[in-house]
């Protein structure tokens, strides 16, 4: 997770006696430059691993997570990836006058040997959502569009004994050229079909902060740019296991593998593995032979999963007793009206499959998340294809949701990428010491849907060294063309199936709930010992 800062090489002449004239000094070199320039006041931020005081934002060892080192050259899955402890601090947000797409970020610190400083930086969206956070490179922040409210997060890392220290941090905004941002239309996240390992980890800390409890619901991805913040949903997912069960839950992690892997963005703007069709996990190549078979760190990539889900989203919510593939929609990349639901003291509220009071349910939305709001019927509303939730649930629902009866069809969206012959899921286990992933199914299929990204296939077969970049529309979720397949009853359910390429696919509107998971451990248990062959999370590095 460590990235490049202009910190160090101003830091060589920061010690503790001249910080502050050191400061001064470098100040006044933004003052020439055009656009707004302001100087986030650093003790109003938040997050993990990052103490503020007079002094500036000290990285602070006690609190902060541990995150597998760039450098990494670990030759085997079954040796841990060199971690470095993390910290991150999210800045309050800042509103301009005019809108930009261009933030140069200046940093006054003490970055000692085996230490970094650097800066992330998102912007609110014409609808509302922000975009991901962006790391800065050389100083500056290119935002995939015209903003009028920016914020900034500082990364803080440390392996040596002595720790980074940032005492000021200047941003400026570039004026956009005047033009102003096309109109919004409504298009569908991008969603694709991954694999799933379970996060586990009960009481060990997520990259954000969060104190991992028995069956938490949550997920990981394995990168930092759509990393909510403790407690904050700014970023969450919509993962519907085969048997039709869904669940919406905030990104709260980062992993599995992969720190740097934002594949669900179009190939020419991820953070690494440019050379990979958008939708496929690197993991997933790597399976293939991509990168020789290892993650950004030199490990052994054992499983190719994309997603890491929370204990109570991979038990009780999805009902799966294995790692699986799923379909996953990663809701802050459409531009579809989304809308906060509050859940009245619980952890989550219940999506039926009816616009009724008592229809069964089909999974969860988890408190605070924003979910897509399609239209009403009666006093409910529909949020995808059998999916409906009271109207009460809402902090505040658009004055302009149609009736469902009246709502006209959603605009065609592109299709997702064509991805390469893909993975076999189960052919490792899903972390290096635990028991063996599944039994194979029949590799003659793949998962469902032409978002399909961690196929099935007979044979690996090397990922192309260079897929022509996919134009970065977002596709729609593919629509479920064959039988819901039941419940998941044993290792290896909701893998694909062979008949057909749609075998295997999410059906949001199924309506049959699943059998509790009777071989898992229960919530008091389950960090204490591992049924056979259940799913353990894939190593990424965070504890």
């Amino acid at each position: 997770m460590r990235s490049i800062t202009r910190a160090g090489l101003r830091a060589i002449g920061l010690l503790a006696a001249t910080g502050a004239l050191c400061a001064a000094a470098t100040v006044p070199a933004m003052a020439d430059e055009p656009g707004t320039t302001w100087q986030p006041e650093l003790s109003e931020g938040s997050g993990n691993g990052v103490v503020v005081s007079p002094d500036g934002a000290r990285f602070d060892r006690s609190t902060a997570f541990g995150a597998p080192a760039d450098e990494g050259a670990t030759e085997s899955s079954a040796d841990p990836a060199e971690v470095v402890p993390t910290g991150l601090l999210t800045l309050a947000p800042r509103t301009l006058d005019t809108p930009t797409r261009e933030i140069d970020s200046r940093l006054v610190a003490d970055t000692p040997p085996g230490s970094t400083a650097s800066v992330d930086v998102r912007g609110k969206r014409a609808g509302g959502g922000w975009t991901e956070w962006i790391p800065a490179q050389d100083s500056r922040t290119e935002l995939p569009e015209a903003v009028t409210e920016v914020q900034g997060r500082l990364i803080l890392t440390a392996t040596g004994a002595a720790d980074p220290t940032v005492r000021e941090l200047t941003l400026t905004a570039t004026p956009g050229s005047g033009a102003e941002s096309e109109p919004v239309t409504e298009a569908a996240p991008r969603s694709y079909s991954v694999f799933a390992t379970r996060e586990g980890l009960v009481g060990g800390t997520t990259a954000n902060g969060h104190k991992i409890v028995n069956r938490d619901r949550f997920v990981a991805l394995p990168s930092r740019r759509a990393l909510s913040a403790n407690g904050k949903t700014d970023y969450s997912v919509k993962v519907c296991a085969p048997n039709g069960r869904c669940a919406i839950a905030p990104v709260w992690d980062i992993g599995p593998w992969n720190t740097k892997d934002d594949y669900w963005n179009p190939s020419n703007q991820r953070e690494m593995w440019k050379d990979l069709p958008q939708g496929v996990p690197q993991a997933a190549a790597a399976r293939n032979g991509h990168n020789g078979g290892k993650d950004q760190f030199g490990r052994r990539v054992a499983n190719p999963a994309g997603i890491d889900l929370g204990d109570g989203i991979f038990w009780d919510v999805l009902g799966l007793k294995d790692n699986s593939q799923v379909q996953v929609d990663y809701l802050w990349t459409g531009s579809q009206r989304l809308s906060a639901i509050r859940t009245e003291g619980t952890p989550d509220i219940p999506i039926l499959a009816r616009p009724e009071a008592g229809a069964e349910s089909v999974g969860i939305a988890v408190d605070a998340t924003e979910v897509p709001v399609q239209c009403t019927s009666g006093a409910f509303v529909r949020i995808g294809d059998g999916q409906y939730l009271p109207a009460t649930a809402f902090t505040g629902l658009p004055g302009d949701v149609p009736a469902c009866d009246a709502a006209a069809p959603s605009a065609p969206t592109a299709p997702s990428p064509a991805a390469p012959t893909a993975p076999d899921a189960s052919a490792a286990p899903s972390a290096p010491g635990t028991p063996a992933a599944p039994p194979a199914p029949d590799t003659s299929a793949a998962p469902a849907g032409p978002d399909a990204s961690a196929a099935v296939g007979s044979s690996p077969a090397p990922v192309p060294a260079a897929p022509t970049a996919p134009s970065g529309a977002a596709p729609s979720a593919p629509a479920p063309s064959s039988p819901t397949p039941s419940a998941a009853t044993g290792p290896g359910a909701g893998a694909p199936t062979a008949g057909g390429a749609t075998a295997g696919t999410p059906s949001p509107g199924s309506t049959a709930a699943p059998t509790p998971a009777a071989e898992a451990p229960d919530g008091d248990s389950q960090a204490a010992r591992v049924s056979p062959g259940s799913a353990q999370r894939a190593p990424s590095g965070t504890s």
